[in-house]
């Protein structure tokens, strides 16, 4: 049976704009079927990284969360902090990354709260029903408590995923530091001696002395590392690194797995804004020039169904030809990469054209088998 997903361009005419047109789109799709009375409402949303200019503007947030409060709940825009070192890596930094980006009380009318804490070790372990890779999910604290669930995000490409969307969103992103670790790695984290002072902060805080100062320098022991990347929450040089060595089908399987736990048994309610389809995640300092032209935005209850439609339409459009899909398909085209000599009339499926390691329908065949969602739609445009 399918799902509906819900569909606005980004046209205006006259009077109109892209948050009324929002408004109606949530509206439509039956966000208002959610009692949010009293309810702390956890607003998923990638506030982005500085110096990146894709991520989305905040005043799509606010009218979600304006629609919220006018309904009696108590929303929260949140995210988890970072694996890697980097702008959001710690909930101090995360903030002021975030207030810059515009995500702050007096813009958005709500609170930002960094739902795994300081150093990203505030968690609450969930069980995951028929997870393969995971039996406990680490999730983000704040996100954990809350009462409903809020899906906010920027549909775009990802290095690891094929594309980061709704699925992306909530597992990755609601994961706390130990949970982002065992997603995407199986091993030890990685210690590089270059930007390591010798401090020992790792020692103190690694839970099965796992790690040693040896002759000024963090040394991890294999046999005795449990992998949770706890450690790396306390570094503060950043010296401590996941592995990444993750197969990447697995890594959409697990994310689908957390999405699973985050949303397993609380109302929760998806918006994708296809919009700036950038190669890559708005987790990198910088943004190239989106792949295609805007499509619009989305709504659905189902988070399967919604990443299978904004997925759709990407392919759907004509390649911007200055941009990295335009350069990789001329080199197809002329037979430059991997060989491949297609008719003109060919045109290839865009992520894995500009990923082509990355398999990102086996997250969402994986979270069809957990029962998030599915992948057959009923796309309602308005």
């Amino acid at each position: 049976m399918s799902s509906k997903v819900y569909f606005s361009d980004f046209r205006c005419k006259g009077s109109d704009s892209r948050l009324a047109k929002l408004e109606r789109l949530v509206k439509a799709a039956g966000i208002e079927q959610i009692d949010f009375q009293d309810k702390y409402v956890a607003v998923k949303i990638h506030f982005g990284e500085w110096g990146n200019m894709a991520f989305l503007r905040q005043q799509y947030a606010k009218v979600v969360c304006d629609l919220i409060k006018s309904k009696g709940g108590k929303p929260f825009l949140t995210d988890c902090n970072t694996l890697y070192p980097g702008y959001r890596h710690n909930a101090l930094d995360h903030l002021d990354c975030a207030y810059m980006n515009g995500y702050n009380p007096l813009a958005t009318g709500v609170h930002t709260i960094i739902a795994d804490g300081l150093r990203g070790t505030d968690e609450r372990l969930i069980p995951v029903a028929g997870g393969e890779y995971v039996k406990e999910a680490k999730i983000g604290a704040a996100i954990a408590e809350a009462d409903v669930i809020i899906s906010i995000n920027h549909f775009k490409g990802h290095v690891s995923a094929g594309f980061g969307g709704c699925l992306k969103n909530i597992g990755m992103g609601c994961g706390s530091k130990k949970g982002k670790m065992e997603m995407h790695s199986e091993g030890t984290p990685a210690d590089n001696t270059k930007l390591c002072v010798g401090c020992g902060m790792c020692v103190k805080n690694c839970q099965n002395d796992g790690v040693h100062v040896i002759d000024g320098k963090a040394v991890m022991d294999p046999d005795k590392c449990l992998g949770c990347g706890h450690c790396m929450s306390f570094c503060p040089k950043g010296a401590l690194d996941c592995q990444w060595d993750i197969a990447k089908p697995v890594l959409s399987k697990k994310i689908a797995e957390y999405c699973k736990a985050v949303v397993d048994g609380k109302p929760a309610f998806h918006i994708s804004f296809v919009a700036d389809v950038s190669p890559d995640c708005d987790c990198d300092p910088g943004n190239d020039v989106a792949m295609t032209p805007d499509v619009g935005m989305f709504a659905s209850f189902d988070p399967v169904a919604i990443d299978q439609a904004c997925v759709d339409a990407v392919n759907e459009q004509p390649f911007v030809e200055k941009s990295l899909a335009g350069e990789k398909h001329r080199k197809m085209l002329q037979g430059i990469v991997d060989g491949a000599i297609r008719p003109e009339t060919a045109k290839p499926e865009i992520f894995r054209m500009v990923h082509p390691n990355t398999d990102w329908e086996a997250g969402l065949d994986h979270a069809e088998k957990l029962g998030l969602g599915t992948r057959e739609y009923e796309l309602i445009k308005l």
